[in-house]
């Protein structure tokens, strides 16, 4: 009995694990084994019943009652609203006629265009979905190779998981209990590196294989009318939408939360501009929201209830001396960490793995000490974004990759599926060489901070 009561949390653990494998839905699979595991609690002692009272408290001052999370239902309004009105069409199509001439030019206005709706929208499925319908076509016409188009079109459409606002980034704020302005704007600086580094992976290997990436014929003289006036209304929309958000909040004029609000204004205010605001755009607006934002907060309250059992039972304790018992230093122990996060990125959505792992990971981060390296004070927000970047290949490594069901499902038969696959090997690549230069220098990502926010 004694030893069944050490070993609880770890066998509270590998269950989640191991029902995350199911088909069941992640947010049951969270509240059966929290139910299941408080009522062997209660049966060994380790828990009173006033403990298991307190759970719903602890999900509305958590969730419910959070001023943080108030901002992801007004982001992923604003996403929605972006597609619905077409704006973010209107700025692809015109990246393509600009870049039409040059080698790999579609390509690189689909990294862009991914670029802009991270940065506007911060939704992935809805990104990798409006990529594949605009995109992926045309790239095929062209004729591309299927692998590079599925790839670029996964990998642009994935960039919204780091490049604020992003959703993911709220959470796992909220997760951390950390400054979600900081975190945004330390997030900015690494996002746009990892798009540059993009480009010049797709610009460097349609010089080296240009049959990969055929130039397509010169505009006609009625398409190159107005072209540029084109571009600046459709470039401004965006621009004046990440403005909003993202000015507001680094000139310290409103919070995260506050800006979130702003954002969706904006959103809807553009669309009426654009005169492609109508009640039944609204509605499926305002619906697809609601069905995203439902999902979302039924992870996050079944999430909290096993995060509160999982430490009732000993298990912030269990992780504390594990981590101390391999006798790893720091470094050692923060690659660990991250190579835990890649591995089940093969097999789950960042949703998942950021619920499971940060809380666990969060006093080992408290103990850690990288000396010079990266200050004490900056060392959870630099590992947070390590966190973010490395979450980015759980959208695309297969068998599990969110994106590639995606897009998948969006193109139907104009690819197949081991095209994907091949497709997305490189990008992954980038990714994990981008955590490395991150892990080299933290001021990429610490940098900006201290100069905007002074902290």
């Amino acid at each position: 009995m004694e030893t069944l009561t050490e070993f609880l949390p770890a066998i509270m653990f590998l269950s989640l694990i191991a029902g995350l494998f199911t088909a069941l839905p992640v947010p049951i699979v969270l509240a059966a084994v929290t139910l299941i595991f408080a009522i062997i609690a209660l049966a060994l002692g380790e828990m009173r019943f006033v403990h298991l009272s307190l759970v719903p408290t602890r999900i509305y001052g958590g969730v419910i009652d959070n001023a943080v999370l108030v901002a992801a239902p007004m982001f992923i309004f604003m996403g929605v609203v972006m597609e619905k009105t077409r704006i973010a069409e209107d700025l692809l199509l015109t990246l393509q006629k600009l870049l039409v001439r040059v080698p790999g030019g579609l390509a690189l206005a689909v990294v862009l265009m991914g670029t802009i709706l991270a940065a506007a929208t911060g939704i992935i499925g809805a990104s990798v979905v409006m990529l594949t319908v605009m995109a992926l076509p045309t790239m095929m016409r062209a004729g591309y190779s299927a692998p590079l188009a599925t790839g670029t079109v996964a990998s642009a459409g994935t960039l919204g998981i780091l490049i604020p606002p992003s959703v993911m980034l709220v959470f796992m704020s909220d997760l951390l209990s950390l400054n979600l302005a900081k975190v945004f704007v330390a997030a900015f600086l690494p996002g746009l590196f990892l798009a540059a580094i993009y480009l010049i992976y797709l610009v460097t290997r349609s010089i080296l294989r240009p049959s990969e990436t055929p130039v397509p014929r010169a505009l006609t003289t009625d398409e190159r009318t107005g072209l540029w006036r084109e571009a600046l209304v459709s470039v401004s929309f965006p621009l004046i939408l990440i403005i909003a958000v993202l000015g507001s909040i680094i000139g310290g004029f409103a919070s995260p939360t506050e800006a979130s609000g702003v954002g969706a204004f904006a959103a809807l205010f553009l669309g009426l501009i654009r005169g492609r605001i109508t009640w039944n755009v609204l509605g499926e607006a305002t619906d697809s929201s609601l069905r995203t934002i439902a999902l979302l907060f039924f992870i996050f309250a079944t999430a909290t209830a096993f995060s509160y059992i999982f430490r009732k039972v000993g298990g912030d304790d269990l992780i504390v001396e594990l981590a101390r018992s391999l006798n790893l230093g720091d470094w050692a122990l923060l690659f660990m960490m991250m190579i835990m996060v890649f591995v089940l990125g093969f097999f789950f959505d960042w949703i998942e793995i950021t619920l499971i792992l940060l809380p666990i990971f969060a006093p080992i981060v408290d103990l850690m000490d990288l000396g010079d390296h990266i200050a004490k004070k900056d060392l959870v927000y630099w590992f947070t974004i390590l966190v973010a970047v490395n979450l980015q290949t759980s959208f695309l490594t297969p068998p599990f990759g969110f994106a590639l069901f995606y897009m998948k499902g969006a193109a139907g038969n104009l690819v197949e599926m081991r095209d994907i696959y091949r497709g997305i090997i490189p990008f992954v690549l980038l990714q994990v060489a981008v955590l490395f230069i991150l892990i080299w220098q933290p001021e990429l990502a610490m940098w900006l901070p201290s100069k905007v926010l002074g902290n």
